[in-house]
């Protein structure tokens, strides 16, 4: 196994680009690929690509809101605290690398956008405090728990499904979750990813007496004294009206129980969760955790930081869609797979057909969009689970983001590391995934 992981490992040293770039080379092949495959004209394929660069801007926004609020939440006194118990009692490496995987798994398992961010400060107060630690490992670890939003509450495509309203409802319904990710067989699916991942994490760790790469422990001390710093100096502030309101605990907990509230009053009148809700949750949610309103603006500003290439990549990919669904390629691509399947066997199909197509469109909600028409209506015409179907476009989608270097900037932007530095073992956790997906669903199909 080591020697496997050091060929993925040192194949993207070599050869892979930096996430940016690989956004503009993904937009260069769907061009290509529309140009010959379907045979779109180029005037068409510009006119197309410009119009939907900023189709998904509200989308993008909601991205970036989620994972900056997420954030907060995760690096909250009560919640850095919960993990600094954690920590605490952690001193082996490999032992690391599971407790990474683990936090990582369960927060995405809750909120994806929060299981980003918590998964990548616990790993990286792991390997400031366990000595011997791999750092490109343990980062890529907790990051390999993000497959766990595709089975988790926050799964965005039977989140949508089985609300009132969505855009395929004349086509399919509405789809129950308990259909779903809450179906006997996506439990014990999570059950596996949650049990099998971190130990596959902790036996790719180097074994003693081979290469290490540690955190630089000296450059973690100045940023943590830079905070102290920080805080003394705005606690030192001259005792104004406007100081006092800034530091008034009485303000964040009105607003914040208001927001309570509210949230308690939509699902009493029978509302829907969805992206706006999950925002409005965390975000109050954050206010009462954090105890001031200047406490949370501060905090705010360091989560910020992370979701910098995420506000310069999506529209990006959000062109790079608008060619897949103008030109006919997700149809082209689904087809080819679908065509071969029979009932049993297509989950299986759009298992790997979603895999592929969220390359180019790197988020389930959008992704359902331009591939779930076909597969909803291949699903009827092989009188296939619609249900299954669905679940399997989610899972090809959370499989996918274990080696989609979009995702991985937030746990890039906290760790400071490149993205070759730990796509190679994200490679490996990648097929592991693909197969514990497979084996699923296929069971599934026959249950």
């Amino acid at each position: 196994m080591q020697k496997i992981t050091a060929f993925f490992t040192e194949l993207m040293r070599k050869y892979l680009p930096d996430p940016f770039v690989f956004a503009i080379g993904l937009t260069l092949l769907t061009m290509v690929l529309a140009l010959t495959v379907q045979g779109q004209g180029f005037t068409e394929l510009t006119t197309s690509w410009g119009k939907g660069f900023w189709a998904l801007l509200a989308f993008t926004t909601q991205m970036a809101v989620i994972l900056a609020m997420g954030y907060v939440l995760a690096t909250a006194p009560l919640t850095d605290r919960f993990l600094d118990r954690i920590v605490a009692r952690v001193s082996e490496p490999r032992t690391a690398v599971i407790v990474a995987t683990l936090v990582g798994a369960i927060g995405s398992y809750l909120n994806w956008g929060f299981g980003l961010v918590i998964g990548g400060i616990v790993a990286r107060k792991l390997a400031v405090k366990v000595k011997g630690v791999h750092y490109p490992l343990i980062i890529a670890a907790a990051y390999s728990g993000f497959t766990m939003y595709g089975l988790g509450l926050s799964a965005s495509i039977p989140v949508l499904i089985s609300t009132k309203g969505h855009p395929l409802e004349a086509m399919m319904g509405v789809i129950p979750l308990t259909e779903t990710i809450f179906a006997p067989a996506m439990l014990v699916t999570s059950l596996v990813v949650l049990v099998t991942l971190p130990l596959l994490n902790a036996w790719l760790h180097p074994k003693p007496g081979q290469p290490v790469t540690e955190i630089d422990r000296e450059k973690q001390a100045p940023a943590k004294a830079q905070q102290a710093a920080a805080v003394a100096e705005d606690d030192d502030t001259a005792d104004t009206i406007a100081n006092k309101l800034n530091h008034s605990r009485i303000l964040s907990l009105v607003i914040g129980l208001i927001g309570v509230v509210y949230v308690a009053f939509h699902f009493r009148a029978g509302g829907s969760m969805d992206l706006n809700l999950i925002n409005f949750i965390i975000l109050f949610l954050g206010i009462l955790l954090l105890g001031t309103p200047i406490a949370y603006v501060e905090k705010l500003n360091e989560g910020i930081r992370t979701i910098g290439g995420i506000i310069l990549q999506y529209p990006f990919y959000a062109g790079i869609m608008a060619i897949m669904a103008s030109s006919g390629l997700v149809d082209t691509l689904s087809h080819f797979f679908v065509q071969v399947a029979t009932p049993t066997t297509l989950p299986f199909w759009g298992l790997v057909s979603s895999f592929f197509i969220n390359f180019f469109a790197p988020s389930g909600g959008g992704h359902w969009v331009i591939q779930g028409p076909f597969m909803v209506e291949a699903a009827k015409s092989l009188n296939a689970s619609v249900a299954h179907t669905s679940m399997s476009v989610m899972l090809g989608n959370a499989w996918n983001d274990l080696v989609q270097p979009f995702w991985i900037l937030p746990a890039l932007a906290l760790s400071k590391l490149k993205l070759k530095d730990i796509m190679g073992y994200t490679v490996i956790m990648m097929f592991w995934i693909g197969i514990v997906y497979t084996v699923a669903l296929l069971l599934w199909s026959h249950l």
